[in-house]
């Protein structure tokens, strides 16, 4: 896998914790990166942010504020 800039990589051995911030990243791919402890690393999960048609957004109208606040109220 590539290593880029800012990646922040986790060991997988959960009595070890070892933490890899990349500061510069590899112009290669090539396997995870061992830790020094022999575990394999992997890269800390970051979930995606979706900006994709956000121009699409559309204010709620009166008929859906009101139902979604009887909802709340039960």
């Amino acid at each position: 896998m590539r290593m880029k800039s800012e990646d922040c990589w986790h060991c997988t051995n959960p009595a070890c914790g070892c933490e890899v911030l990349v500061e510069r990243g590899a112009s290669k791919d090539g396997n995870n990166p061992q830790c020094p402890c022999g575990a394999a690393m992997k890269k800390t999960y970051v979930s995606p942010v979706i900006t994709y048609l956000e121009f699409l957004k559309v204010e709620e109208t009166p008929e859906v504020a009101a139902r979604e606040d009887l909802d709340h109220a039960r």
